[in-house]
């Protein structure tokens, strides 16, 4: 029951980009716009799924509960966040005056590979640590 409860936040999130996915092209703009408005020189870069497969990797660390926080285990995780994005385009290919793009996995990918760097740091892998009961080396 305990590993099923660790995969909980995971669901959830994915629930959670399922439903952002399902959102037309118009009602996704808002705050995203804002932020790009400050840093111009990121305008093609999509915070909005940045941001969410961020947490989608930490989530999917947090399921995962692995003893060490191998190079094997992050990459498994971004594996996974992408695969996830993958589904994700399929998903908004169904949406009115939403489009599949690749360039939205690419920052998917990213946001879970710098989850995964910030993993990384020792301070982030004791505070796992001490939160997961896993044991990092």
């Amino acid at each position: 029951m305990k590993n099923i409860v660790s995969w909980l936040p995971s669901v959830l999130w994915m629930a959670v980009i399922f439903y952002l996915s399902s959102r037309t092209g118009d009602d996704v703009g808002g705050w995203l716009d804002e932020v790009r408005r400050f840093v111009p020189m990121m305008e093609s870069f999509d915070w909005g799924h940045f941001i969410s497969y961020f947490i989608l990797a930490l989530t999917f660390l947090w399921g995962i509960r692995p003893k060490r926080l191998t190079f094997q285990i992050q990459l498994v995780v971004v594996l996974l966040c992408m695969l996830y994005g993958v589904t994700d385009e399929f998903h908004q290919s169904f949406v009115p005056g939403r489009t599949p793009d690749v360039m939205d996995i690419r920052n998917d990918g990213i946001g879970a590979a710098l989850a995964m760097l910030l993993a990384s740091l020792p301070v982030c892998k004791k505070r796992f640590e001490r939160r997961s009961g896993a044991k990092f080396y």
